[in-house]
């Protein structure tokens, strides 16, 4: 494929707005100058989730990761770096060079993961076609979805298909154009028996599903047969990119509603998703037809946590799906529950009323998880003491997974008034289930518990902490790699010896010590960095400011240079309170930081060398000639040890 231009590239990664990107996929919210969400990495209860719009990096303290726009995209939704600047690039309405299709060689070049997301947009694109182009899927697949009211523009929208019932047309079609035969049948596309390929979902309407970005991850396919013998339905098998329990359908649809009105509606069906959105109520993911799960509910939490549950009226199906709103409760969303008439669910219900009396009718009719427990339990036999019993005992230990103390409060008194018992028994009952579950609590991610990278800091060096000889090299090298980053192009003035007064910048004075002494890092990352600036400096003429490397192909530079803009940003409070060192000593005293941690990394690489020379002595693993030398250099190397320990303790006028 086509390879982006720098200069677009850079115009992509300077137009992009990190904290939109990012909101498309967390709810995020105002922390002083940041943001904060939930990691959309990991699990937690608590925000470690931080985006700097000034700085226009994310970084994740449960994880690690961090980065810019593209950064994300990559990490989330597992693009390759020209993907996600493709996706920027359409978000922006930027234009870049136009991508080719790829050929049959190119895509077997491609991994797995991407070569399967690419067969699934050409099995979108190719369904569509086939229920709007061809005689069949007008005359049956169109047929069905307008008998089920949707519009033109509905099906489009939702991108809605139909897989011929001729056997195989499907996979010859895919064949013919070079894609590969063991990925269709991986992805559920293709069906092999006996030497002979079918069509997985032959004479079915086909509902694509999305990722959040718009990806197509998988299918569900409905059958348009009565015969009780086949399946209803069926779904892409799971493969490397289509986990069904990981999945809300619609949620590429309804992200922006339901940021925008702080709540998700549930349903349980594709086409409850779709008629809802056709009736103007746009924030409705479903299930597809699964029990919700944990994952579901997490991916839900991100964009808001109000949480509504659309039940249709089959009591055998509500009493089954309780667990689902244990769930949401546990991660701590608040959780309400609709209940349409009997016989109706939301689909049928839409296209009977007017959208108008739609949505009055969820606002109206929304209930708490305690008085929709109790009616349905209840419903046969409310004068039972033994089914009421137990009715509470089942509703105090929803209350207990809720892990905000206050809301737990309140809804044990709603409890105990609805009831008509002692909130003393409710709270009793309710602590020892919190006792019982404290094991499983405390296990869960919490930000008090989070390890913050431990990176080097000038304060960390002037407190002398003791290191190994081999820590200290690879600390001091870390220490040049991040000041070059922070400070590179900061211009240093000072006097040696009574000279004249001279200036160089951050960068110039590391590169020409560490060059003069023929000096490298141990660190392979390290190194590529110090090398661009090394280039910057002696071909190119051009000091590269730390913004550079937050743009940079490689996204393990950008990881980096990531982790030093998190550390300054968040760690000096901690340095403050812990060790009692005041942060500004090193933008005060830039010069004496940058040439005393050039020094502390030369005793480093001096030490590590003595050290060596030592052990190959000790080890006899030198002749005699050879040992002789060796101790000439361990003499001569203790001289320059000397030598820089006595300079790292001279104060430099600046």
């Amino acid at each position: 494929m086509s390879k982006i231009p720098p200069h677009i590239v850079d115009q992509i990664l300077q137009t992009a707005r990190i904290e939109e990107v990012i909101g498309e996929f967390v709810q995020l919210k105002r922390a002083g100058s940041n943001l904060k969400g939930l990691s959309p990495f990991t699990d937690e209860k608590t925000p470690s989730f931080v985006v700097s719009p000034a700085k226009q990096i994310f970084k994740c303290f449960s994880t690690g990761k961090g980065g810019n726009a593209a950064s994300f995209l990559m990490e989330k939704e597992h693009f390759s770096y020209p993907e996600a600047l493709r996706w920027l690039a359409k978000r922006y309405q930027i234009e870049v060079p136009e991508e080719r299709e790829a050929t049959a060689e190119e895509l077997a070049a491609l991994n797995e993961r991407e070569s399967f997301l690419i067969i699934n947009e050409f099995a979108k694109n190719t369904f569509a076609n086939m229920l709007l182009e061809t005689e069949e899927g007008k005359a049956i697949g169109l047929s069905y979805f307008e008998e089920r009211g949707f519009s033109r523009a509905t099906i489009e929208k939702f991108q809605l298909g139909y897989c011929l019932n001729t056997g195989a047309a499907f996979t010859q079609l895919a064949l013919e154009k070079g894609y590969n035969k063991a990925y269709l049948e991986a992805i559920g596309l293709s069906k092999s028996k006996e030497e002979r390929s079918f069509d997985f979902f032959k004479g079915r309407v086909m509902f694509p599903i999305h990722s959040i970005s718009g990806r197509v991850l998988g299918f569900g396919g409905r059958t348009l047969l009565s015969d009780k013998k086949v399946a209803k339905y069926f779904n892409s098998p799971e493969s490397i990119i289509y986990n069904k329990s990981e999945i809300l359908y619609g949620l590429y649809f309804a992200k922006g509603d339901i940021v925008k009105y702080d709540e998700c509606l549930l349903c349980e069906g594709y086409t409850d998703v779709i008629s809802m959105h056709q009736s103007g109520i746009q924030n409705v993911v479903s299930s597809s037809g699964t029990s919700l799960t944990k994952e579901q509910v997490k991916l839900v939490s991100r964009y808001t946590k109000n949480l509504t549950i659309l039940y249709d009226g089959d009591a055998a199906g509500i009493k089954a799906s309780f667990r689902g709103i244990d769930l949401i409760l546990e991660e701590g969303m608040n959780v309400k529950v609709v209940l349409f008439p009997d016989g109706e669910d939301p689909d049928s219900f839409a296209k009977t009323r007017s959208n108008d009396e739609l949505a009055e009718y969820i606002k109206t009719h929304k209930q708490d998880f305690i008085s929709f427990k109790a009616s349905v339990l209840l419903a046969d036999g409310n004068q039972d003491p033994i089914l009421r019993a137990g009715l509470i005992k089942d509703i105090v230990h929803s209350v207990s997974l809720i892990p905000d103390q206050i809301m737990r409060s309140v809804y044990a008194q709603q409890l105990a008034q609805q009831f008509d018992i002692s909130e003393a028994i409710v709270q009793s009952e309710l602590l020892q289930l919190r006792k019982q579950s404290m094991s499983k609590q405390f296990q869960d991610p919490s930000y008090n518990d989070i390890e913050l990278p431990k990176q080097a800091s000038p304060q960390a060096i002037n407190a002398e902490v003791e290191v190994t000889t081999a820590q200290s090299a690879s600390i001091y090298e870390a220490e040049l790699i991040r000041l070059l980053l922070k400070y590179g192009t900061r211009a240093l003035d000072f006097q040696l010896h009574g000279s004249e007064q001279i200036q160089t910048s951050v960068i110039e004075l590391i590169i020409h010590e560490l060059q003069n002494d023929q000096l490298s890092f141990t660190d392979p990352l390290h190194q590529e960095i110090y090398n661009i600036f090394a280039r910057g400096v002696n071909e190119d003429h051009t000091l590269f400011a730390g913004s550079y490397f937050l743009r940079h192909e490689n996204q393990q530079i950008v990881q980096l240079a990531t982790n030093f803009e998190a550390q300054e940003q968040d760690l000096s409070h901690n340095w403050i309170a812990k060790y009692k060192i005041q942060t500004k000593s090193e933008a005060d005293d830039l010069y004496q930081t940058v040439l005393q941690t050039i020094y502390r990394f030369k005793l480093a690489h001096v030490e590590n060398r003595i050290s060596a020379l030592r052990k190959e002595i000790e080890h006899n693993e030198l002749g005699p000639d050879d040992v002789l030398l060796a101790l000439g250099e361990i003499v001569s190397l203790e001289k320059v040890k000397m030598l820089l320990s006595e300079q790292i303790g001279i104060t430099v006028i600046r």
